[in-house]
This record gives C-alpha cells, sequence and structure tokens, in this order.
C-alpha cells in the first residue's frame, strides 16, 4: 500500500513545478492553441494559450511509477507497464496530432486516415500484449471474457477481444478528447476516475483468489491488482498537479496529447481490471457528452434539425448563458456522482456474490 501513496504523490509534485516550466518552454516558442471561429465567441480569448500540456502530466506519470519502484524496490508488473504503454503510445499520436496543428498551421492536425492508422498501431499492440505473458497462476493481463465488475460469459476469440480493446480505447480516448473543451473540464473529471480505480484495484487486491485467506467466492481473478492501482495513483496525482496550471482561467491546455493519452489508460485500467463495462459508469460523463454529438449528427443528418444549441454538450450550456466556471463545477458534480455510483456498484457486486 504503501507504493500507491509514494506514486501519487510523486506524480503530484512533478506535476505541479514540471508543468509552470513546460508552460514557458512551449510559450517562448510559440506553440500556441488554435481556436475554431464557429465555437462559443468567449473562447477567442483563449488563442495562443500554449497547448500539449499533456506532455506534463505523461512524464510526471511515467516517472512517478518508475521512482515509486526504485523507492520500494518492489518489481514493476506486466499490467502496469501495459497500461503505461497505451497511455503514452496514445499521448505520442495526439502530440502528432498537436505539433502538425501548430507547427505546420494546419487547423486539422494529422490526416483522419494517419490519426486512425496511430491509433490501431497502438491499441492492437495493446491487445494483443495483454494476452499474453501468463504468470504462475495462468492469467494474462487481460482477459477475453467480457466483463463488469468481474468477468462473465463466454470467452471472445482473440480476434474479437482485439476489436473489442480497440472499440473501448477509441471511444474512451474520442470521448475525452471532446470532453477537453473547458478549463479543467476533462483533467478534473479523470481525476475522479482514477481515484475510484485506485479504490477498485485496491479491493481486488486485498480480495484476490491468489490470497489462500480470501479465496472462495467473490474473489477476483486480476493478473496484478496492487500495481494497476499504483499506475491509477500515479496518474490521479499526475492531473490533479496538471489541474493548479489548467483550471480557469487555464495557462495550458492539455492539447490531443493529453486528452488521448488520458483515455487510453482509462480503458486499460478497465481491461486489465477486469471492469470493462463498469468504465461506462465510472466515466460517465465521458460517455454523455460523447452520446451529445452522436445525437447531434444523427439529428441533423436525419430530420435537418439540431438538438443542441452547439455539441459537446458542455458547449449547448455555454451558449444557454451559463458561464464557462459553472459549466464546469456542475459537470465535475455529474462526474463525481457517476463515480461514487460506480463504485457503489462495484461493491454491490462483490457483497452479492459472498
Amino acid at each position: 500500500m504503501r507504493q500507491i501513496l509514494i506514486s501519487g504523490v510523486i506524480g503530484l509534485f512533478l506535476s505541479l513545478i514540471g508543468t509552470p516550466l513546460l508552460i514557458k518552454l512551449l510559450a517562448s516558442r510559440g506553440y500556441g492553441q488554435f481556436i475554431r471561429d464557429d465555437g462559443p465567441q468567449n473562447h477567442h480569448s483563449k488563442r495562443g494559450t500554449p497547448t500539449m500540456g499533456g506532455i506534463a502530466f505523461i512524464l510526471a506519470t511515467l516517472l512517478a511509477y518508475a521512482l515509486t519502484k526504485l523507492v520500494t524496490g518492489a518489481p514493476p508488473s506486466f499490467s502496469g507497464v501495459l497500461v503505461l504503454f497505451l497511455f503514452a503510445g496514445m499521448g505520442l499520436v495526439g502530440f502528432l496530432d498537436d505539433y502538425i496543428k501548430i507547427v505546420k498551421q494546419r487547423s486539422l492536425g494529422l490526416r483522419a486516415k494517419a490519426k486512425m492508422a496511430g491509433q490501431l498501431i497502438v491499441g492492437i499492440a495493446f491487445a494483443a500484449l495483454a494476452l499474453s505473458f501468463e504468470n504462475a497462476r495462468e492469467l494474462t493481463p487481460a482477459s477475453t471474457k467480457l466483463s463488469f465488475t468481474q468477468d462473465f460469459g463466454w470467452a471472445l476469440p482473440p480476434v474479437l477481444f482485439v476489436v473489442w480493446a480497440l472499440f473501448m480505447i477509441l471511444a474512451m480516448s474520442n470521448g475525452v478528447n471532446l470532453t477537453d473543451g473547458l478549463d479543467g473540464l476533462a483533467t478534473g473529471a479523470s481525476v475522479m476516475v482514477f481515484g475510484a480505480y485506485v479504490f477498485i484495484c485496491v479491493w481486488e487486491y486485498q480480495e484476490s483468489c491468489a490470497h489462500i485467506a480470501t479465496a472462495g467466492p467473490g474473489c477476483y481473478e486480476v493478473r496484478d491488482p496492487l500495481d494497476l492501482a499504483v499506475v491509477a495513483a500515479a496518474l490521479m496525482g499526475a492531473c490533479f498537479g496538471f489541474l493548479w496550471w489548467n483550471t480557469s482561467p487555464a495557462k495550458i491546455f492539455m492539447g490531443d496529447t493529453g486528452s488521448l493519452a488520458l483515455g487510453g489508460a482509462l480503458a486499460g485500467l478497465a481491461i486489465c481490471s477486469r471492469t470493462e463495462l463498469l468504465l461506462a459508469i465510472l466515466g460517465g460523463l465521458f460517455v454523455l457528452i460523447t452520446m451529445s454529438v452522436v445525437i447531434q449528427v444523427g439529428s441533423f443528418r436525419l430530420t435537418g434539425k439540431r438538438v443542441f444549441k452547439m455539441a459537446p454538450l458542455q458547449h449547448h450550456f455555454e451558449l444557454k448563458g451559463w458561464s464557462e466556471v459553472l459549466v464546469v463545477v456542475r459537470f465535475w458534480i455529474i462526474q463525481g456522482m457517476c463515480a461514487i455510483v460506480g463504485v457503489g456498484i462495484f461493491y454491490a457486486g462483490w457483497a452479492a456474490s459472498k
């Protein structure tokens, strides 16, 4: 448990002191945010704010995990390293997208096919590796079975598992990306979900089937739950430190570098902790905002009418007259409730199996 505390504190500290250094570096090079002309008019004042801030919490998370292992002497796990690989790999794709937007002055960044190809390469590599590296109990970091609070149902063929994993990775990455439209919104929401995963993974460790004392009904067949909690704590701490600089008025934006990385980390934690479907509840705000875009696009194509003043959903409320801070705080409350409900369902699932 000491690893979890150390990881979270180091992640927080590194992100808190590293982000302003990154702000100075990006500002000196003129790497500022591009603002869409068709967005809310009050956002034009943000033009030029340094972006690609995801670099700060990506490096803080990776260093926090590595330093935790160095300080405690605990070995890294395949599950933890795989989630960090997915996190950093998706961040790299986002970085290339941001870099092209800023340096090449191309508002769309990477071409759609190139961006999708990068996400697919990282996602397929993660999914394939997650079904490898069996431990002494023949457990791999991921399971081919679908999961809610635990695995259930028939095992999927490996190819279908890869497709399912890719869907989760792309869905969560795009969900966080769509949510990242207001100062601090996606960062604060992510902190809550990572906090929930710290609790879930610690509980899975305490109730692991690998422990003779707890083996029996309701125990968890998860490969490396304690190390997943260490990763989640590092992510939570790093995002919390970044939020100091990202909250309104933001001194830096995470960009696609950060949003794609966070979405990948969320999907990776869900897959490796066997809580894939539960993620839709734990990260309910991301799902809600993604659905608002789907509804808006679907309605316009079918009827020629828009359901919302603007999508994603947070901009709809801005155009209704809510201040940016009001939207962010209320959406944080919604996400907080989603995380609480998700953790409650997870605990109820364990209690019901006893």
